[in-house]
């Protein structure tokens, strides 16, 4: 009893409901919010290799690739400006996924919806129309306010809206919606770099404002979170639960619901007792350690710079977009993969087949590579689509494993009363650690050449190790419960204590 209050102790609970069309509808407009960044991590790797977009805003490299064969092959696109235009988005991402964390809470999970929509149709319009490299890059920035406010709001609201027992399916919808903008971008990447007059790169930079312009409009429909309701309207919460769950017996999630609330309102300082308090190790490790994690994946070398990764090893600007349109499709089908098997199979397993799928290309590319592909000159037809057959299966080992759940993992292991605080850090470093991926990437495979793949591949072995030792199976356990998994871990109940508290003594007597 708490607060005579009902409270279940048993992680494996299930609560009352069914998926209803409501649910579903609510879903599908909040996780085209992917779509927007997924069409951004498309649309700047495609647009960098088009050879009028290059000699408009960064000549220099255009020079590289097109007339100094001293420049080896892993070099030509090696330029801090070019970096610039694709990691400002992350940066500016940084500070708003900060500020949504604030506006989340205080206000609800709609409002950032509706920011986040509006901040990027502004910037694809003005990146589109830009003169000069310096609009370029502010529309960048309003682009990554944009996408700074979706990726930090949108995740949290699919695992409060959706059942617990298939939680894994509606979030894994934010990265499937990901995926359909990236392959979205190389389509239109690949229609618009044969439009005669050099100008077809702002039609790709444009498009983005079509994914922010429905989820913008469809803001309006959404329903708030029974979550973000309870901590203001207790009443209105009960309706909302009882309207998405598609029953009146939902008393025992709303007694769960109003607990966790009581829990958050005593707490006034979320941050700091993330930041501070042993209570919350497990959640703040997590926090830092999947994104980060998530960017050492390698991803980034295959999102934001495939088709500049096809014309190193040879392929002509036409048939580096296209790959990039194949490894698109690889990757759709992979997250509808994840999202049937999800919550069938559990996060751990995925996991770790993700890591194995992953890392096999990896080194085989490397050493194709590093044996057939020197400083000049280009792959022979034979291994190039070798290559991209080995890109392609590294993507679907990707799309079914750390993408879905680098969001949904951090999205779902925080209470209530961290919750939004703590979405907003995961956000916040999945900006930073991907702003200083993108930064370096190109200055890396210039100096690492071939070896950047083993590069990758190693941390892809330490993460998938991390993941086996560190996070508990969250599968179908409702959200209100997932605290009771790290009292209950080998490790981290050692960590937090029995209780959750502060106690050295107990850590060292369980030892």
């Amino acid at each position: 009893m708490a607060g005579g209050i009902t409270i279940t102790s048993d992680p494996n609970v299930q609560f009352n409901g069914k998926i209803t069309c409501f649910v579903i509808f609510s879903c599908i407009i909040a996780a085209l919010g992917g779509a927007i960044f997924g069409y951004d991590i498309g649309v700047s790797g495609g647009v960098t290799s088009m050879d009028p977009f290059l000699k408009k805003f960064f000549p220099h490299v255009y020079i590289k690739m097109k007339e100094d064969t001293k420049i080896s092959n892993y070099c030509k696109f090696d330029s801090e400006l070019l970096t610039s235009f694709t990691s400002s988005l992350y940066f500016a991402g940084l500070f708003a996924s900060l500020f949504a964390s604030s506006m989340t809470k205080a206000f609800g999970r709609k409002l950032s919806i509706l920011v986040g929509g509006i901040a990027v149709i502004a910037g694809s319009f003005l990146s589109g129309g830009a003169l000069n490299v310096y609009m370029l890059i502010l529309g960048r920035v309003l682009l990554g306010i944009g996408v700074g406010f979706a990726n930090q709001v949108i995740p949290m609201y699919l695992v409060e809206i959706a059942p617990s027992k298939y939680r894994g399916a509606f979030n894994n919808g934010f990265h499937f919606s990901l995926s359909v903008g990236i392959l979205l971008a190389s389509l239109v990447n690949y229609g618009t770099a044969k439009i005669k007059g050099g100008w077809g790169w702002r039609v790709s930079i444009a498009v983005t404002a079509l994914p922010a312009f429905v989820v913008t409009l469809g803001s309006f429909f959404l329903a708030e979170t029974p979550n973000s309701l309870i901590q203001r309207d207790h009443q209105k919460a009960k309706l909302i639960l009882q309207r998405i769950r598609g029953t009146t017996d939902v008393q025992e999630e709303f007694n769960e619901l109003i607990e966790a609330s009581s829990t958050s309102k005593s707490i006034n300082h979320p941050l700091n007792d993330l930041l501070f308090r042993q209570k919350y190790r497990p959640q703040l490790v997590m926090a830092i350690a999947i994104p980060f994690f998530q960017q050492m994946t390698g991803i980034n070398l295959v999102g934001f710079y495939a088709p500049v990764l096809f014309r190193t090893i040879g392929f002509g600007e036409s048939a580096s977009l296209l790959s990039s349109v194949v490894i698109g499709v690889v990757q759709i089908a992979a997250d509808v993969f994840s999202i049937i098997t999800v919550d069938k199979f559990g996060r751990r397993s995925l996991f770790f087949w993700g890591g194995v799928a992953m890392l096999v290309p990896f080194i085989v590319v490397g050493s194709i590579l590093s044996a057939k592909l020197g400083d000049y000159g280009s792959l022979s037809s034979g291994y190039s689509y070798i290559v991209l057959i080995l890109l392609c299966i590294y993507s679907a080992g990707f799309s079914f494993s750390w993408g879905p759940l680098g969001w949904l993992v951090p999205s779902e292991i925080f209470q209530l009363e961290i919750r939004s605080a703590s979405q907003g850090i995961t956000v916040s470093l999945s900006f930073i650690f991907t702003f200083l991926v993108a930064q370096t990437l190109l200055s890396i495979l210039c100096h690492l050449k071939a070896g950047t793949f083993f590069f990758f591949g190693g941390w892809i072995v330490l993460m998938t190790a991390f993941i086996h030792l560190f996070l508990p199976e969250t599968k179908n356990v409702p959200l209100e419960k997932i605290d009771l998994l790290w009292k209950e871990h080998r490790f981290w109940s050692r960590v937090i204590g029995e209780t959750g508290k502060e106690n050295a003594d107990n850590n060292v007597s369980t030892q």
